[in-house]
C-alpha cells in the first residue's frame, strides 16, 4: 500500500451532496459503514466505480466520492458488467433494493450471478417499496399491508439469498445494516473474493416498513432470532448459547435443538460455507420456526466471466490480424467457424 492511498480517511471517501434519506432509514448506517471501509482495501478512489439503479438505494453514488452511475430501473448489473469487461481493472459495486434488483431487474440479476461477473452487489433488503410510496414488494412477506395492498399482499416472497444461490453465485452472505462490524467483514470477504458477491443487507424502513427486522436487530431478542454462521464450527443460537441447528437425517430437514440432556454440540451442524446443498436450507430459514442465518453463507471459487472473456480475446488476437475490408468484400454470404 503506498503512502498516498494509506492517508485516505472516511472523510475522503464523503461528496458534498446533502445525504437525503428519511430520518432513521437504514441506508445512513450502510453509507457510513462502506466510507469506513474504502480507506482499508487499499486501493485508490479514482479505481472504485459505484453503480445504482432506481430506489432509495440507488441515491448511493451521490455520496460516494467515487466514480459513479446512477442508472436506469434495475440494469445496474447489466451496466455494472460493461464498466468491468471495458476496464478490468476497476473495483466494480452494484448498489440495489430489492425492488430495483428482484421484480424489474431480476433477469439482469440473474445473469450477473451466473457469469460470475467480479463485482460486489450489495442488495438493501427493506422488503418494501419505499421511493414510490409503499407498496409491497418481491420480497415482503405474505399478509404484508401497504398503501396498494390495504387487505394485505397475496404473494409468495422470494428469498435474495436463496434466488442467488439457484442462479449460481459464488459468494453469497447476508448481514445487517446498524451492524457495522459485522457487515463490514462481510463485504471485505465479499471483495477479495474472485468473482460476484452477493451480499443481502437486511435495512429498515422506518416510514413504510418500520421494525420489520426488530427481532433479529433488537440487542435483547436477537440471541433467539438469528445465528452467525462461521466456517467450520457447530451452528449455534440463543441469548444462553442453548440452542442449535440439527440436520435430521431421516427426512434431510433442519430442525432446531436445545443443548442439554442428549444433545450436545457434538450433534449439532457445523457450517460448511463450500456446501451449497447445505446454504440452501440456511438462507432459507426463517421466524417463527427458525433463526435468521447471517454471515458468509456460501462460498466458491470457479472461473469469471470477465476473466474468461480476457482468454478468448487472446486466443482471437493470437490468430493473425483480421481483415473487416477483406470480410465485407469476400462474398454474399459467409461461413461463421
Amino acid at each position: 500500500m503506498n503512502n498516498l492511498i494509506a492517508t485516505l480517511t472516511p472523510k475522503d471517501f464523503a461528496t458534498d451532496q446533502e445525504v437525503r434519506w428519511c430520518p432513521g432509514c437504514g441506508d445512513y448506517a450502510i453509507l457510513k459503514t462502506i466510507q469506513k471501509l474504502m480507506p482499508t482495501l487499499g486501493r485508490p478512489k479514482e479505481n472504485q466505480v459505484f453503480v445504482s439503479g432506481i430506489g432509495c438505494s440507488s441515491r448511493f453514488p451521490y455520496y460516494m466520492n467515487t466514480f459513479g452511475f446512477h442508472s436506469i430501473h434495475g440494469r445496474a448489473p447489466t451496466i455494472a458488467t460493461g464498466v468491468k469487461l471495458a476496464n478490468p481493472e476497476l473495483d466494480v459495486w452494484v448498489v440495489t433494493g430489492d425492488g430495483d434488483g428482484f421484480s424489474i431487474g431480476g433477469n439482469h440479476m440473474l445473469h450477473v450471478l451466473r457469469r460470475n461477473v467480479d463485482m460486489q452487489i450489495l442488495l438493501f433488503n427493506n422488503e418494501i417499496y419505499g421511493l414510490t410510496k409503499g407498496q409491497y414488494s418481491p420480497t415482503s412477506k405474505q399478509g404484508s399491508k401497504s398503501p396498494s395492498s390495504p387487505q394485505g399482499s397475496l404473494d409468495n416472497p422470494l428469498i435474495p439469498a436463496v434466488v442467488a444461490l439457484g442462479a449460481g453465485a459464488s459468494y453469497v452472505a447476508r448481514s445487517i445494516d446498524t451492524e457495522a462490524n459485522h457487515l463490514s467483514e462481510v463485504i471485505r470477504r465479499g471483495y477479495s473474493h474472485k468473482g460476484a458477491a452477493f451480499i443481502e443487507i437486511l435495512q429498515n424502513c422506518p416510514i413504510y416498513n418500520d421494525g420489520n427486522f426488530a427481532q433479529v436487530k433488537d440487542k435483547k431478542a436477537a440471541g433467539d432470532f438469528r445465528v452467525e454462521l462461521e466456517h467450520g464450527k457447530p451452528i449455534i443460537f440463543g441469548k444462553e448459547k442453548n440452542k442449535g441447528i440439527c440436520l435430521n437425517t431421516q427426512d434431510l430437514q433442519l430442525e432446531v435443538v436445545e443443548l442439554g440432556g442428549d444433545i450436545s454440540q457434538a450433534d449439532l451442524l457445523v457450517h460448511n460455507e463450500n456446501n451449497k446443498t447445505q446454504a440452501q436450507m440456511l438462507s432459507a430459514m426463517s421466524g417463527p420456526d427458525f433463526p435468521v442465518a447471517v454471515g458468509v453463507i456460501y462460498r466458491e471459487d470457479k472461473s469469471g466471466y470477465v476473466e474468461d472473456v480476457q482468454v478468448q480475446l487472446e486466443q482471437i488476437r493470437s490468430g493473425g490480424k483480421a481483415s473487416l475490408k477483406r470480410l465485407l468484400h469476400s462474398g454474399h454470404t459467409w461461413t461463421a467457424g
